[in-house]
């Protein structure tokens, strides 16, 4: 079953493939209405489950148009409206929306449920997000990377803040692509090690620094992301460690000249990032917020043996 847990369950090339998809979709797609399927309509009569433990604004929205651009019908499941919310077992709701969809959409919280659902499914299980990775999302971002003409292979990258879930599918990415990662993260906050050891093992230099200016020396591209995730606890501590790694005019400038911003959003303007990077001349994170629906539809062709 091709589930999409993490970027290592498709590959380097598969993923390649998926941007390749993705940058021809969006192309064909310019000046038509956002609703308008596909001239293919390569998943017409197809179904996408999608479950929602967290909230969610950007993997929503772009599921949702995603699955009807290729001209399928979304099905929105929120835990606190269903027998999930109640106690019906991950297991027992794969095996149901197993019957329903032809692939199911999970975010939530504890990586193992969507490892578990995958377990149980007959259908193929894409990973929205969970406290382990968020590999659509970096899909998103390889793509606005590679239309923004900058070349994976030997990519700067430069990361700061928290060690979460995004900068271990980035530190994924780099060992699939053969980029390289700098990541000024404070003591306690690294990112998870099996990740790092499997960007290392494929030749990608990744390096954890604790001073900022270190981290964005050279880089082609700064990266952060909220310093707190929702339901995270002792938010007060977790901000002091944070606030040295603040994405300013000052620390984007130890950057290349033509270094790019991104950040998955939602940002916590003045905390990560202060609205002169956010809304400058080198952020790209509303194109990076708008490619996770041409990156999503090229997730779900490939999980469903169309790609």
């Amino acid at each position: 079953m091709p589930n999409f847990l993490n970027l290592s369950d498709a590959g380097g090339d598969a993923v390649a493939a998926m941007l390749s998809d993705a940058i021809d979709r969006k192309a064909a797609r310019v000046g038509w209405p956002k609703a308008k399927p596909d001239a293919d309509k390569p998943l017409a009569d197809h179904v996408l489950a999608m479950v929602f433990e967290k909230n969610s604004t950007r993997t929503r929205a772009s599921f949702d148009i995603a699955i009807r651009q290729l001209g399928g019908v979304p099905m929105i499941l929120d835990a606190g409206t269903t027998q999930l919310g109640r106690g019906e077992t991950i297991a027992d709701t794969a095996r149901v929306l197993s019957r329903y969809a032809d692939a199911i959409m999970i975010r939530t919280d504890d990586h193992a449920k969507v490892e578990e659902l995958a377990e149980y499914a007959s259908v193929p299980v894409i990973n929205g997000l969970t406290d382990l990775s968020h590999p659509c999302q970096i899909v998103a971002d390889l793509l606005t990377i590679v239309e923004s003409g900058k070349a994976l292979p030997g990519l700067e990258l430069a990361w700061l803040g928290d060690g979460n879930n995004v900068l271990a599918s980035l530190i994924e990415a780099a060992g699939l692509f053969g980029f390289h990662v700098r990541a000024g993260v404070p003591q306690g906050y690294e990112p998870e090690a099996r990740f790092v050891e499997a960007a290392r093992a494929k030749g990608s230099r990744i390096d954890i620094v604790r001073d900022a200016r270190e981290a964005v020396a050279g880089a082609d591209l700064v990266v952060t992301d909220t310093w707190v995730s929702m339901g995270q606890q002792h938010a007060h501590n977790k901000l002091a460690a944070m606030a040295p790694y603040q994405v300013d005019e000052r620390l984007m400038a130890g950057a290349k000249g033509d270094a790019l911003f991104l950040h998955c959003l939602p940002a916590h303007r003045g905390e990560e990032v202060v609205d002169a990077v956010i809304d400058g001349s080198q952020s790209r994170v509303w194109d990076e917020a708008e490619n996770r629906v041409h990156a999503q539809k090229s997730v779900l062709l490939w999980a469903l043996g169309k790609l």
